[in-house]
């Protein structure tokens, strides 16, 4: 990986010039909590200005500028003898700006399943060969626990990674695009000063980080409290409504229906993203539903997230955004859960 220094005027110019051929994405202040601080975005932008590169986190995560919550797959028109399909993939050039590590960790998760060996999405992967990603290091996040699971950095999946050094960033270059890009604007070579003032950055973001979950053995330990009476309390707790897998950067779990048309002339076949939450997720046809319990679509959400995935690729599909946790109305909260579990083993 190379390396450079670009000063944070010149980066502003870069960014005016990819606006110039590119629908450029980056976090925007849309509205503030009742305690003053702002909620982000990431929304289309139109200048350097209106993008807040400093904030914590966003409501949203980027997921859904590569698995839209809603999408036509293809539409069909019929004809008297005949019909036709059409089938159109995104080629839109486009860059987002300001991504966390966490959730370009979230990104090279969703490749393994949706641009894998096997049955890889087209549509995802016509997002994402046309997205110039730019990452940026930034402070611990409030409820935020992805040092815990190793995602706090990351070196791939991105195209440019920003730290913030004051005057300047220490750029670290991960592609060929993203080489050619940064060299429009005026960048210099690493000097042992922004070495020295990049480790302490990272060593201050390390330790701004609070205590850290033990998750190494999770995997096993899911798999012995897999009828504890944890999954029943916090199953209680749970309103089921989907709302963590919508903010979720990973969760990717979907259906795809058909509709057509009054006049029998026009069908489209539509994706659109499930959650396991939700209390239709495991039904089939003629009723039966495989989870009708509550605690029961949470356990295994959380196994999903947790045991599932890893057993696969080795890593949890979680990143630790914290993301869930902030959105859920009962006040489910991962560390907790996974807390929970931790005792109840140690106790037994």
């Amino acid at each position: 990986m190379l390396f450079k220094i670009v000063p944070k005027t010149e980066f502003q110019d870069l960014i005016r010039i990819i606006l110039g051929s590119n629908e450029v994405i980056g976090p925007k202040p849309i509205d503030t909590r009742k305690d003053g601080t702002p909620i982000h975005q990431y929304l289309p932008v139109k200048s350097f200005e209106e993008l807040d590169l400093g904030y914590e986190t966003s409501e949203m995560s980027a997921k859904t500028f590569f698995l839209p919550y809603k999408e036509a797959l293809s539409t069909f028109h019929f004809t008297k003898n005949d019909w036709t399909q059409n089938v159109s993939y995104p080629i839109q050039p486009r860059a987002i700006i300001g991504l966390h590590a966490c959730d370009i960790n979230a990104l090279l998760r969703l490749d393994r399943v949706m641009a894998g060996d096997f049955f890889p999405s087209p549509y995802y992967i016509s997002r994402r060969k046309n997205t110039f990603i730019v990452g940026i290091d930034h402070e611990p996040c409030k409820g935020g626990f992805c040092r815990s699971l190793g995602t706090d950095t990351v070196e791939r999946g991105f195209d440019l990674f920003l730290t913030d050094l004051g005057d300047r960033y220490f750029v670290a270059i991960a592609s060929e695009s993203g080489f050619n890009t940064l060299h429009k604007v005026k960048v210099r070579d690493v000097a042992p000063q922004d070495t020295h003032d990049y480790i302490e950055v990272r060593r201050r973001i390390a330790c701004g980080f609070g205590p850290r979950l033990e998750v190494e053995q999770l995997p096993k330990l899911l798999d012995l409290e897999f009828e504890s009476d944890i999954w029943k309390k916090w199953g209680a707790k749970c309103l089921h409504c989907g709302s963590c897998a919508m903010v979720c950067p990973t969760c990717y779990c979907y259906g795809v229906h058909e509709s057509l048309s009054m006049d029998f002339k026009v069908a489209t076949k539509v994706r659109q993203l499930h959650s396991c939450s939700l209390v239709d997720f495991a039904m089939v046809a003629g009723g039966h539903n495989f989870r009708p319990e509550g605690k029961s679509r949470l356990k295994y959400r959380y196994y999903h997230q947790l045991r599932g995935f890893s057993k696969g690729s080795d890593e949890p599909l979680c990143v630790g955004c914290g993301r869930c946790g902030r959105v859920c109305l009962a006040g489910i909260n991962p560390p907790d859960v996974i807390r929970d579990l931790l005792e109840e083993e140690v106790c037994s």
